[in-house]
């Protein structure tokens, strides 16, 4: 048979798909009924690197040299660039910045944290799940 499989290769084959396939199945599933928690809008955001620090500072300054400039890669790879040359005394400044975010985020944290343990209050209430032309229905 010219270009056409034996029996025995087309079950082996077959058999390596299946067992990727489960493998690969077995991993991914989430249990059912648990899916992706929300977020909080409330909960204090992760303060930046050193790095992201100084890209602040060096966005505004490149944008300034280069005003046609509309690509957002150019920038970074600039600033990437520029990181990678700079001495650790010239990177020192930014980390100082970097560590007294981070000081304030714990403690916002901590804080966020604190009332979370609380729990919610009255005014923190979730709202019910019905939406308000529903509950106008009931009525």
């Amino acid at each position: 048979m010219k270009g056409g499989k034996s029996k025995t290769e087309s079950k082996r084959a077959d058999a390596k798909l299946a067992v990727n396939k489960k493998g690969a199945a077995t991993k991914s599933r989430k249990p059912a009924g648990k899916g992706k928690a929300a977020k909080d809008p409330n909960k204090p955001k992760r303060p930046p690197s050193a790095f992201f620090v100084f890209m602040e500072e060096f966005r505004k300054q490149f944008n300034k040299e280069h005003p046609d400039n509309k690509a957002v890669s150019a920038v970074g790879k600039a600033a990437g660039a520029k990181w990678k040359t700079m001495s650790d005394a010239d990177k020192a400044p930014f980390v100082v910045k970097s560590e007294k975010r981070k000081v304030e985020y714990e403690k916002s944290m901590r804080a966020y944290n604190k009332k979370q343990a609380e729990g919610p209050t009255a005014g923190d209430e979730e709202e019910s799940e019905k939406s308000v032309s529903e509950e106008e229905d009931d009525d």
